[in-house]
């Protein structure tokens, strides 16, 4: 199983942008963690990031016929990007939306997700647990797919 996992704007500043919400570790932290998780469910993981919303468009639509599944945190296209809603949906491939902080906590405009519809599922306030928790739930989705 392949995944890719994307990360939208601001988050390469993690362990620098606003500690309190976001925590002190690095996104090359995050990055291990994930490598290592990926290790231990015995998957494949393609980490990127992007400050631009038409190269996660792309890494969207390239990712059809390559990788199993997509965890994905727009950061904040979330609450803006139809364009990244209507990609995960031409590509149907299984996605997991993950965000560190809990979005339904905090200001009003960050409780709409335009992706959530497109995803099997929505990880919010598990800090960077949720995205390990995103990567098994996607195998687990994907293992119940292969026995129908």
């Amino acid at each position: 199983m392949k995944f890719l996992i994307l990360n939208g704007p601001n988050l390469n500043l993690l362990g620098l942008r606003e500690p309190d919400i976001y925590g002190c570790q690095t996104y090359q932290d995050l990055a291990d963690r994930i490598q290592a998780e990926a290790a231990r469910l015995g998957v494949e993981v393609t980490l990127r990031q992007s400050n631009h919303e038409g190269a996660l468009v792309d890494d969207i639509q390239a990712a059809y016929g390559t990788y199993d599944g997509i965890v994905i945190n727009p950061a904040a296209y979330t609450h803006t990007s139809v364009a990244l809603l209507d990609a995960l949906k031409a590509v149907a491939i299984p996605a997991v939306e993950v965000h560190i902080s809990d979005v339904s906590q905090r200001e009003d405009f960050r409780k709409i997700s335009y992706v959530r519809s497109a995803c099997i599922a929505t990880i919010a306030g598990h800090g960077f647990d949720g995205y390990l928790e995103a990567m098994g739930l996607l195998k687990e989705h994907l293992s119940h797919c292969k026995e129908d």
